[in-house]
């Protein structure tokens, strides 16, 4: 059986941004300010680092009912005993990491575009948990990402999202202030508006707020 998911705020880390304080003290915070489920992502870590992060904000999280996801190392996930994983469009299909990671773990696919979209969409029912669509706005904390699609793009491929039966959280650029704007999805998610904040408990509150 997956573990319930609750997508409304969507933390993804930044190791780079959390500087001293570090990932799992800025988790810590972020989720007692609201945030729902988190997503370790550091893209310069090994294995082995990533596995070690997982398993120190795996710790934070427990008994509290946040799903922890890992970024595209199935590996770690699975090895980490995190609730799910997320890929983009041209890491493992999504089809395969289903297979790989059994029936009763989350997967999380990006989407940023009408046919990527569809390629979800296209797939057996219950292979993805969740579509990330974005970025909404280009973002500096992942610069490959593409041109935004704006509030607007996002809203119609979030109700066809919808009309297929997944769920959706939109990504990219997202703050406090461009929260409101964000329309049609299940959730937001957010990597700098919480990871580089003074204060990441009082910015997922103000980030809860706002929806």
């Amino acid at each position: 059986m997956r573990p319930a998911f609750d997508p409304t705020l969507y933390l993804v880390t930044d190791t780079a941004l959390s500087g001293e304080r570090g990932v799992a003290e800025v988790v810590r915070a972020a989720v007692a300010g609201g945030v729902t489920a988190v997503q370790v992502r550091d893209k310069t870590a090994s294995c082995r680092q990533l596995y070690a992060l997982a398993l120190t904000v795996r710790e934070v999280l427990a008994g509290t009912g946040v799903a922890l996801f890992v970024n595209d190392d199935v590996e770690v996930a699975l090895m980490a005993g995190a609730d799910g994983v997320h890929v983009g469009q041209d890491d493992t299909p999504a089809a395969e990491v289903r297979e790989r990671i059994g029936p009763d773990r989350l997967l999380g696919l990006s989407t940023g575009s009408p046919d990527e979209l569809a390629v979800a969409l296209a797939l057996p029912p219950g292979t993805v948990d969740v579509v990330g669509i974005g970025p909404v706005w280009t973002t500096p904390t992942k610069p490959d990402a593409g041109s935004g699609l704006g509030p607007e793009g996002v809203a119609v491929l979030a109700a066809e999202a919808a009309a297929g039966g997944l769920r959706s959280v939109a990504i990219g650029g997202i703050d406090v202030e461009r929260a409101p704007l964000v329309t049609g999805v299940d959730g937001i998610c957010v990597v700098s508006a919480i990871c580089a904040a003074p204060d990441p408990a009082a910015a997922a509150r103000a980030l809860r707020a706002a929806r």
